[in-house]
């Protein structure tokens, strides 16, 4: 297959060939299960400091809170007047109500059961946890859960800026653990085989095959199909700053410099003992084209296209991780 064209042109779109799903170069080859599940493992080794993503941080809003179970621990956030983000144990210390079905008054998360005015600042038996809010997602730190040496902040990937960017988030769960949504993203041959309606003419160019690469990263050429025979070439690197993360960078083509944040956080296990993991995807999405400017302008408009294309992916993807988890657990994965 032919090296893509990332040239600047005053329409970014490229006509891609006809190749029927079928005939496409089989990819089965580089996919080596070897090489993917070396780069795993160092993703998994590295460092996160006892942080998950909560959530979007649009999805905690103001005199409202929000509640999630996060690697088993019971979670309640919610903002202050001056819209800082909180959170803390999500049973109330008086008696164990759910605090997320509660009142927010002024700085104060208030029970619904008896009335108990909790603020930031907590009580004996009921300490806040450490937050961070990065504008497009929001962090809990779970030292008791994580058991790692805590940081004090995430480990965050580079990002466009935001004053030049629309961010969208979605998010979906499966019945799986993080790194089995980890090894899915660590495997970018898969993309036009299994997802033919979002991507075109896949072919990965770089691949961390040294037992302690120096960049531990996959770097594909890609497509990404808008309609027909017609696409929007890029150059793409996947890279895992933490073990619960993968991010796209676009280094090159359309939107560089525009990533897409795949983080996976263990939920708790659902009434059969089977652990759950959410998959909250960010795309936060730049360019430097005049048109860029006015989607920016429409962003609300827009997002709900960007979380549609992210959940149609995932809808496959997450019953493919949900698969390597059954398989895995079975003694039957072949990797």
């Amino acid at each position: 297959m032919p090296a893509q064209d990332f040239s600047p042109r005053r329409l970014p779109l490229r006509r891609m060939p006809a190749t029927p799903w079928a005939r496409q170069e089989p990819t089965w080859r580089g996919a080596s299960p070897a090489l993917i599940s070396a780069a795993l493992k160092r993703a998994l080794a590295r460092p996160s400091g006892n942080w998950y993503v909560l959530a979007a941080a649009d999805e905690i809003t103001a005199g409202r809170p929000f509640g999630r179970v996060v690697a088993g621990t019971e979670v309640v956030a919610w903002r202050t007047s001056d819209g800082a983000l909180h959170a803390a144990p999500g049973a109330c210390p008086h008696l164990g109500a759910p605090l997320c079905r509660g009142a927010v008054k002024g700085d104060d998360l208030v029970c619904r059961w008896h009335g108990l005015a909790l603020g930031p600042e907590g009580l004996p038996g009921w300490d806040p946890f450490p937050v961070h809010d990065d504008g497009v997602l929001a962090w809990v730190r779970l030292d008791a859960a994580g058991g790692e040496e805590p940081l004090p902040e995430p480990v965050l990937p580079r990002r466009p800026e935001a004053r030049t960017a629309i961010a969208a988030v979605a998010a979906m769960a499966g019945r799986c653990e993080p790194e089995d949504v980890v090894a899915n993203r660590l495997d970018p041959w898969h993309g036009s085989w299994f997802h033919p309606y979002s991507f075109v003419g896949l072919r990965v160019t770089e691949a961390p095959k040294d037992p302690d690469p120096q960049e531990d990263r996959f770097v594909v050429e890609v497509s990404f199909k808008v309609a027909g025979n017609w696409g929007v070439p890029v150059r793409a690197a996947f890279t895992c700053p933490e073990p619960r993360t993968v991010v796209m960078h676009i280094i090159e083509g359309e939107g560089a410099g525009s990533a897409v944040e795949t983080h996976a956080t263990p939920l708790g296990v659902d009434d059969r003992g089977v652990p759950r993991t959410a998959v909250i995807e960010a795309t936060i999405a730049s360019s430097e084209r005049t048109g860029f400017l006015l989607a920016r302008r429409i962003a609300p408009a827009v997002r709900p296209f960007m979380r549609l294309a992210a959940r149609r992916l995932w809808r496959d993807d997450l019953a493919y991780a949900e698969r390597r988890y059954t398989l895995r657990t079975s003694g039957r994965w072949p990797g």
